[in-house]
């Protein structure tokens, strides 16, 4: 997973309450288990129409925000199902950073999961920072010091340590795993001198 430390970008505002899993990836691009190919289908009915025409006024269709790598939503983003498409097509359009006043919990999950940073933030500073991106100006995005500053503006957002490490260092779920083999390792050696019928194999 690839780490997320500092992140300057276009934010596209896509400030619609209660996005949910199904407009953020339709089901007819659940077929697949790969993570990567999916951004086609990211907002896919916000940006086709029925006969599969680009939706021209859609904000990710227009200069500077197709080259968007944040988004500043509306509350309750990413509720519905639990699908975790959801976020592997963001990541696979670019998208590394979503603020919003609430998020569903589920995707609010998967997002730390796939390297995405979801920002909880108060009405006001989402409302501010959506006035910033229509303007095209670049967001900047401090993990560490956990602030975003745009323009003039600078917000610090709260996060929980364990959530922030696995960013910092770019660890999924197997990768923390990982991290402790050592001591996976210590306990299983400890458990087959104390316990050695737990590893005794009958034919």
């Amino acid at each position: 997973m690839t780490p997320f430390i500092t992140l300057e970008a276009i934010a596209a505002p896509l400030t619609l309450q209660n996005i949910d899993t199904d407009m953020i990836i339709p089901k007819q691009f659940l077929k697949t288990i790969k993570r990567t190919g999916l951004s086609e289908g990211l907002f896919f009915e916000m940006r086709y129409d029925v006969s599969g025409k680009k939706i021209e006024n859609f904000i990710l269709h227009r200069a500077p925000f197709d080259q968007a790598q944040i988004i500043v939503a509306g509350d309750n983003f990413g509720c519905g199902s639990s699908r975790e498409h959801a976020p592997w097509a963001l990541l696979d359009y670019g998208i590394r950073c979503i603020i919003a006043p609430t998020f569903a919990d589920i995707f609010y999950n998967n997002c730390f999961k796939n390297g995405i940073l979801p920002i909880a933030l108060p009405q006001a500073h989402v409302d501010s920072l959506s006035a910033h991106a229509a303007t095209g100006e670049k967001i900047a995005i401090d993990l560490p010091n956990q602030t975003i500053t745009a323009g003039a503006l600078t917000i610090r957002f709260e996060l929980d340590m364990a959530r922030k490490t696995c960013l910092l260092e770019g660890l999924d779920d197997i990768g923390l795993t990982e991290a402790h083999l050592d001591a996976i390792s210590a306990f299983e050696q400890r458990q087959a001198n104390d316990a050695p019928w737990l590893h005794t194999h009958h034919a």
